[in-house]
């Protein structure tokens, strides 16, 4: 062999026959195979090897894999691990045979394997190791999942129990030789991903299950199963999430980590009792996606250069307010990252924490234990820190300590659940906090909402109706032209993909200080911002319709009039 290599280099050039046969001399004898010495080596690119092998064992070698091409009976066979493992992907079908790009030249075992899986003739091709692990992760996520296939198959079968236990981080790629039940679990999370939805309601019916997503904040109905394997499910639902699979007529909660590839998804699991039996809901939270930066969140220049100016302060409390599922904990990971944490001493009081931020540390509450808000502030204080975020504030005490906190020289960051950006003042007044404190310490607070952007690949510009207009009290001074999506394949026909958000910015001036004094309601607060320049949610809305994020029945959707 390495006489014929030699040959094959002086011939083609493909690597130096100098360099190559000095190599070999000085591993001649060792244990490694020669393949795997040369791809190791440093003196050889990987492609220089595999070209080299290629000629040798007159075989292709494929610069790059097309994932849309690797056949459908490789991927239903041969798991995703076992490729992962081995480096090999099917590139190609012809008749009986089988062309399988493999990244180790003299791997022969693992393509014989291959050759049993799909019950095909195997004709291997070289390609590098890269190529390979990226079209198998590209290739097995877009394969087509059937559900109702899969849930056919566990109907089919004789519901007793589950009987399988699971790793601690599944990979939902891996269902070739999977028992039913968990080859169903499986897709539907996968299935999820796939459609970006950040939760799937397993809902139990008298006489059937209902599987809903909820895809950028609106619920679809996805699938209806069989109401004889609910407690199927929900067992493996628990096993997944370590939770206890015997207990069915308490609340339980539990998380667990899953895997697309090199994806790794955290689910938290909720099942609660219902009449007809337990209900099971689980939020997905992709890792990979990361965190966003306040840029790409959507808020217009304005108002970014005013946020700018309240992070750049020592002290003072900022709120985030909006109902659940607004978005508020990923602006306040925003406003962290923004925040230089070599020179600041950052710590956050969460519950639960959501994703990890280097530089950070990030404390978990459990107020079983004890650990309440409070107490973990209590104890923060003493740890010198520049800024403090606070997950919510939900009653007077905590409130009391946020305030105090910011009164003693730290920037505070929290959240409050109210419809508007005055309503947070009128709230911790509600709460018995005395005004003189919020007036002196609360420096601004922002509410926001998100709306489903318009998908880019369908909107289109249509003139606006002026009767809708004229119901929405808008006037056709407003808008001349909106846009709309029809719906395609890339939105799964909804018309809008991905979300953005909008904004009510405001800040605490010497005017709304007054009226805080004087403890004014909510909407003669908001009415003041107004007049001082305050872009309330609606308007926010508005300017994104015309720029063409959005669509104008969306905004009114999530965004209320104003009424001052």
């Amino acid at each position: 062999m390495k006489e014929q290599l030699l040959e094959i280099a002086r011939r083609t050039g493909v690597v130096d026959p100098d360099q190559l046969q000095t190599f070999l001399a000085e591993h001649d004898g060792a244990r490694k195979r020669l393949d795997l010495e040369l791809l190791d080596s440093a003196q050889f690119r990987e492609d220089q090897v595999l070209r080299l092998f290629a000629a040798y064992l007159a075989i292709p070698y494929l610069e790059q894999i097309r994932p849309t091409e690797v056949p459908v009976e490789f991927i239903a066979a041969v798991p995703s691990n076992y490729a992962q493992r081995h480096n090999l992907l099917a590139v190609s079908k012809d008749d009986s045979v089988m062309t399988v790009a493999i990244g180790h030249p003299l791997d022969v075992y693992p393509l014989d394997n291959v050759g049993k899986m799909v019950d095909c003739t195997i004709q291997p091709a070289l390609a590098s190791r890269a190529a390979i692990k990226s079209a198998i992760n590209t290739a097995y996520e877009h394969r087509i999942t059937v559900l109702e296939e899969v849930a056919d198959e566990v109907d089919a079968q004789n519901i007793t129990g589950l009987l399988t236990e699971m790793s601690t981080s599944e990979d939902l790629l891996d269902v070739v030789n999977r028992p039913p039940v968990i080859r169903l679990v499986n897709d539907m999370l996968f299935k999820a991903l796939q459609l970006r939805a950040s939760d799937v309601h397993i809902h139990p019916f008298e006489q059937k299950i209902l599987v809903r997503y909820r895809i950028d904040g609106i619920m679809y109905d996805m699938l209806t199963l069989d109401y004889r394997t609910l407690p199927l499910i929900v067992s493996r639902v628990k096993v997944m999430a370590g939770m206890d699979i015997a207990e069915r007529r308490m609340p339980q909660d539990g998380r667990c980590s899953v895997k697309i590839g090199p994806r790794e998804i955290d689910l938290r699991v909720s099942t609660v009792p219902t009449s007809y039996g337990e209900r099971t809901v689980l939020r997905l939270l992709d890792k990979s996606t990361g965190l966003y930066e306040l840029e790409d969140l959507g808020m217009n220049p304005r108002e970014l250069k005013r946020l700018d100016a309240v992070l750049r302060r020592t002290h003072g409390v900022f709120f985030v307010t909006g109902p659940t599922g607004s978005g508020k904990t990923t602006t306040l990971y925003s406003f962290l990252q923004r925040i230089d944490a070599k020179e600041k001493n950052i710590i956050t009081i969460e519950d639960p924490i959501e994703y990890q931020l280097d530089g950070i540390s990030q404390i978990q509450v459990a107020s079983k234990k004890g650990m309440t808000f409070v107490t973990s502030l209590r104890h923060v204080l003493r740890q010198d820190p520049d800024v403090i975020m606070v997950g919510e504030v939900r009653d007077e005490e905590t409130a009391r300590m946020v305030i105090q906190s910011s009164l003693t020289g730290h920037l505070v960051f929290s959240t409050l659940h109210t419809n508007d950006s005055a309503g947070a003042i009128t709230r911790m007044l509600d709460l018995g906090v005395e005004p003189y404190l919020v007036a002196s310490s609360v420096v601004g607070v922002l509410a926001q909402r998100l709306v489903r952007k318009l998908c880019p690949d369908c909107k289109e510009c249509i003139r606006a109706d002026e009767d809708r207009m004229r119901e929405l009290g808008l006037g056709m001074a407003a808008f001349e032209k909106v846009y709309r999506s029809r719906g395609c394949e890339k939105c799964f026909h909804t018309g809008y993909r991905g979300r953005t958000g909008i904004y009510e910015f405001m800040l605490v001036d010497d005017d709304v200080r007054q009226c805080i004094y004087q403890r004014k309601t909510a909407n003669i607060i908001k009415k003041v911002a107004l007049e001082a320049g305050l872009l309330s949610l609606r308007m926010d809305g508005l300017l994104k319709v015309e720029q063409g994020l959005t669509s104008l029945e969306e905004v009114l959707r999530v965004a209320q009039a104003d009424d001052v």
